[in-house]
Formats: C-alpha cells, structure tokens, sequence
C-alpha cells in the first residue's frame, strides 16, 4: 500500500460534531454495528468486490467492517481502515484482521498516495467534517481511476419511527434538534445538509451517482443487540434528561416511562413495537 512520506506529525483536526483525537464514543460505535450489520453487510455484498481488491474504511470506528469486507472477498483482498480517534483505532486493531490495517488519521488529509485504493467506504463519517464536499473530493483522490467512493449515513430521514403517540413522537423529535443546536451551535439547516449525499459527490465532480436507501426495521420481538441499541443509544444517550428542558413536563413523564426498562409501560417489552430508520448507501466512480 502506497503511504504518503511523513512530513511530522499527523494533521488530526475537530470535526463538525467536535472530533479529536481525544473523543471517544467507542460503545455508540459497537452498539450501532451489532444492530445495523445485517443492512451494513447487505450493503457491501451489493458492492461485489472483485477478488484483489484494495479499500479503505474511511473513519473506521471500531473497525468491524473491515471484517465484514474481508469475508465479502472471502479474504483474498486488503482492507485499510483509518479513524480519527486513538481510542476507535486502539479498538479496531483488536477488532481487525491483522493490526496492521489500521491508521490514524485525518479524512481530510489522509497518510496515503493518490490511487492507492478500489474502493473507499466513509459510511456516518462524511457528515462530520466541516465542508463535506472537501473531503469527498479528498478521498476520491485516493481512488484508481475507475475506482468507486461509497458514502453512507443512517437517519438520512431525519426521524425514526417508534410505535407509540404520534404527537409525542414529534415532539421528542423537535427536543432531540433543538438539543443539537444548542449543545454544537449549529442551525437546522447544518444538521439537514446531511440529506446531501447525492449532491457531494455531484458538486465534487464524481460521475454514475448511484443511490440506495435501506430500512433499518425491528419489531417485537428484538434480538439482544437491538434491545441493547436502542435502550443504551437512543432512549439513554440521544433522549433521556438532556430532553427534559426542550419538552412539556407532562411529555417528558410520559416519554421517561416508556424508555425505563422497569417500568410496565417500556416500549421494547411492547407486542406492537415497530421501529424504522433509514441506512442511505451512495456510490460514484472516479
């Protein structure tokens, strides 16, 4: 693999969403992985990776689809995967095939030789940086010709879909965007943008964008690692009290209940639990 010549030390910057090298939300990581991995593998068979391949994970987490690559080529290809964090790329070298496979660094400029990759994959990773369009024009240019940049993120409909009070619903919706604009300073139509995908490889001049949106869909009753998502991630880390100052009293009580796993009316005990959200796959040639 062709690696940039080392010019000191690595240019590892803050994202969008306030990434460093420091942040670590490596359990998110895991969790999400475990829930989203049958449509995360759906989506990288329907890449049919030829045999030899060479691609990068751009901002790799916890590194575990670089498993699910290596076994979509039956191990007879290589596979780099590169993150931001020290703690996400301590993480993937004990989730990866070999150690070696993993490197820290920035997407916007990555330790790695123009065409020196297939295929590079940044699946929830683009949406991160400070002018998206940038840094897919970055890692296009780590791409043989003909070479083929996939960019994906979940929630590309910006609300997921439980099985409860519509009313309550939205307003948990409008409490978890106000929160953001607050917590990171960033308007509504910062957070929208992330509906782009298809304009960023567009505006950074790839060609054949191709476009596929998944649904992420459990219903009652859930396997272990979707409980585990969606109590720990969702109902604990996106909603619980941090909400409570963006909702009517009487909505928070109601939304509390349904979020405690021992409370009588928790919804993932519920018979009619029905949960959606999206997984938005884009790919483009060079």
């Amino acid at each position: 693999m062709r690696m940039k010549r080392a010019s000191g030390s690595p240019d590892l910057r803050a994202g969008m969403l306030g990434d460093t090298p420091q942040r670590n939300y490596a359990q998110k990581l895991r969790m999400f992985n475990a829930f989203a991995r049958p449509e995360l593998c759906e989506a990288i068979d329907a890449l049919a990776l030829p045999a030899g391949s060479r691609v990068l994970d751009a901002g790799c987490g916890t590194g575990e689809a670089i498993g699910w690559f290596h076994a979509s080529m039956r191990g007879q290809g290589t596979v780099i995967g590169m993150d931001l964090a020290t703690a996400h790329c301590g993480i993937a070298r004990r989730t990866a095939p070999s150690p070696g496979l993993i490197v820290q660094g920035d997407m916007t400029n990555p330790p790695f030789a123009g065409g020196a990759f297939d295929l590079v994959w940044a699946v929830n990773a683009i949406n991160h940086l400070p002018d998206p369009v940038a840094g897919v024009r970055v890692l296009s240019d780590l791409l043989r010709p003909g070479g083929r940049l996939v960019v994906g993120q979940s929630s590309l409909l910006p609300d997921m879909y439980f099985a409860w009070d519509a009313r309550l619903e939205k307003n948990v919706n409008e409490a978890v965007r106000a929160y953001y604009r607050e917590r990171y300073g960033r308007s509504e139509r910062d957070f929208a943008a992330v509906r782009s995908l298809v304009g960023w490889l567009q505006q950074a001049g790839l060609r054949g964008v191709g476009v596929r949106t998944r649904l992420i869909e459990r219903s009652h009753p859930l396997a272990e690692a979707d409980e585990r998502y969606l109590l720990e991630c969702i109902f604990r880390g996106s909603w619980g009290e941090r909400l409570r100052r963006y909702m009517d009293a009487d909505d928070f009580d109601e939304l509390a209940h349904l979020c405690a796993p021992d409370d009588e009316r928790y919804a993932l005990r519920r018979r009619d639990f029905h949960f959606l959200q999206s997984l938005t796959i884009a790919v483009a040639a060079t």
